[in-house]
């Protein structure tokens, strides 16, 4: 008897070309912003932003922010979700997450939403688990999360960052459950090109790991039937570390980083979201 085709579950088959066409599509888009930077000496987008043809670090304009502790953090983000829950803003969309997405430049956000950054610098999934009630009073159109990074540098285990991201997507389905959430990707770092002050700690967490749990994460967002943004090719170079002309010291972003995350929320948004309501 001859064995059986396997057969390739639709979803996957799906997924597959999404993250492909996603891929295809940011690459060309930075492509064109690099070559309109050559010539024009500026970046045509939607925000008109101008950007200079090396990398730059970027520079939050947190103000005194850089000085609060975690509960000032706390109170601040609570107050600006009970802001957003008043005026309703339309097509909300929230960010959650930890430095990544707190210094995500606002001016480099898809434009046509109002958007909520619920970052904390240094954030980790069990912290972001025990403060999703801070906005349960707005009403999203869509919930973007990363988080996992700091529960790694913290020496945290597989099985618990796993198990939080599981109680988070659970609590945002219950929460919000009109809401598209879309859980992304955990990013790679830099490997040994890595000059981030906690150099040693984050070389000891592999980028196989990182993808590991990717894979994981991507399981259980299919099994909870929430989107999974899939970032990690985006950043990676051929050896699977963040690529260094999207980052400041191997962990965190620059802005030609941030350009790349924001194009591929911006083509993500239109490709699966919108084609969901649809």
């Amino acid at each position: 008897m001859s064995t059986p085709a396997k057969t390739f579950p639709t979803w996957a088959f799906f997924s597959v070309l999404t993250n492909i066409v996603l891929m295809l599509t940011v690459a060309l888009l930075i492509y064109r912003q690099q070559r309109a930077t050559t010539f024009l000496g500026t970046i045509t987008s939607p925000t008109q932003v101008n950007r200079d043809t090396q990398p730059q670090a970027v520079t939050p304009n947190l103000g005194r922010r850089h000085k609060l502790n975690y509960q000032q953090w706390i109170d601040i983000l609570k107050q600006e979700a009970k802001v957003a829950a008043q005026k309703r803003p339309q097509h909300l969309t929230i960010l959650l997450g930890d430095s990544l997405s707190l210094w995500f430049p606002s001016e480099l956000l898809p434009q046509n939403k109002n958007w909520l950054n619920q970052g904390i610098s240094g954030e980790t999934s069990t912290g972001l688990l025990k403060r999703l009630e801070l906005f349960n009073s707005t009403q999203p159109e869509t919930i973007f999360v990363m988080i996992g990074i700091n529960d790694l540098i913290r020496g945290v285990s597989d099985k618990i960052i796993l198990n939080n991201q599981l109680q988070i997507i659970r609590y945002l389905k219950k929460a919000h459950p009109q809401t598209q959430i879309v859980v992304q990707s955990i990013l790679p770092h830099g490997g040994e090109q890595t000059t981030w002050e906690k150099r040693e700690k984050l070389l000891a967490i592999s980028n196989g790991r990182i993808r590991f749990l990717n894979q994981q994460l991507q399981a259980i967002a299919q099994k909870e039937g929430v989107k999974y943004l899939n970032l990690h090719p985006l950043f990676a170079d051929n050896q699977t570390n963040l690529r260094l002309e999207l980052s400041t010291d191997g962990l965190h972003l620059n802005s030609q980083g941030y350009l790349v995350w924001s194009s591929a929320l911006q083509l993500y948004s239109q490709i699966e979201l919108e084609a969901q309501k649809k």
